[in-house]
């Protein structure tokens, strides 16, 4: 993989930066993207601490304008684009009767829209390689759904839908399009919920500890890798055996 481009959105923390760091060891050069600007540079200059190239791009991934910023800035820089990386995302947890139409808005447009609009991006370079990987990350609850999180539920499970149709279009273009699931991941954002619901969560998962970002990490980077190149249209799980597929 040493030489090929990546570009990993939401690149600048927890599983995005992970995967980024993951590739950089790899010796893939990496575009990472995010909303702050001094996360960013900070993670552009860890990654780049691994001898490749790191370039730090801003953009919301929910705005098109932006998204063709950004893939104007990956092509003048490298002139082409192995891996994309659909990692970005939010979520505003509610209660179904609680959750704002803003909240639906918020969420579908950076985690469905974003990862349509940059997908569409990539793809039109990848096809004139006749290469490329596609990896989206959705997520656990996508399947075994959790209470609270309706919203975010619909927009991973329609990640799902999106991967498998883009997998059987450009199948005969030399594109692979993938998934990984991620189940309970340790980050700030976990970090964050209450000891008595941290523990409620590791009660259901068989293995008895939450994954790390290396752990999604190392499934994304099996499925850009050349060792993948007959895996199209699927999903790997990552939860510790909390879901089995």
């Amino acid at each position: 993989m040493k030489g090929q481009v990546a570009l990993v959105t939401g690149g600048s923390r927890g599983i995005g930066r992970a995967i980024a760091m993951a590739f950089a060891e790899k010796g893939v050069d990496v575009v990472i993207t995010g909303l702050n600007e001094e996360r960013l540079n900070h993670a552009a200059t860890e990654i780049s601490s691994k001898g490749v190239r790191c370039i730090a791009y801003r953009a919301d991934v929910s705005k098109a304008k932006e998204v063709e910023g950004l893939f104007d800035r990956v092509m003048k820089e490298f002139d082409r684009l192995d891996i994309l990386v659909n990692n970005a995302g939010i979520t505003r947890d509610n209660l179904l009767l609680r959750a704002s139409e803003e909240d639906w808005d918020a969420v579908i447009d950076t985690n469905m829209k974003g990862t349509f609009l940059c997908s569409q991006e990539a793809i039109k370079v990848m096809v004139r390689q006749r290469y490329g990987r596609v990896i989206n990350l959705t997520s656990v609850v996508a399947y075994i759904g959790n209470p609270g999180q309706s919203v975010y539920s619909a927009s991973k499970a329609g990640i799902v839908g999106f991967t498998r149709s883009t997998a059987l279009e450009y199948a005969k273009r030399g594109i692979t399009v993938n998934a990984v699931a991620p189940g309970f991941i340790k980050t700030d954002m976990t970090d964050r919920i209450p000891a008595k619901i941290r523990q409620q969560i590791l009660d259901i998962i068989p293995m008895g500890t939450y994954g790390t970002g290396d752990d999604i990490a190392n499934a994304v980077l099996f499925l850009a890798s050349p060792q993948s190149s007959y895996i199209t249209g699927q999903v790997i799980h990552v939860n510790g055996g909390m879901f089995l597929g």
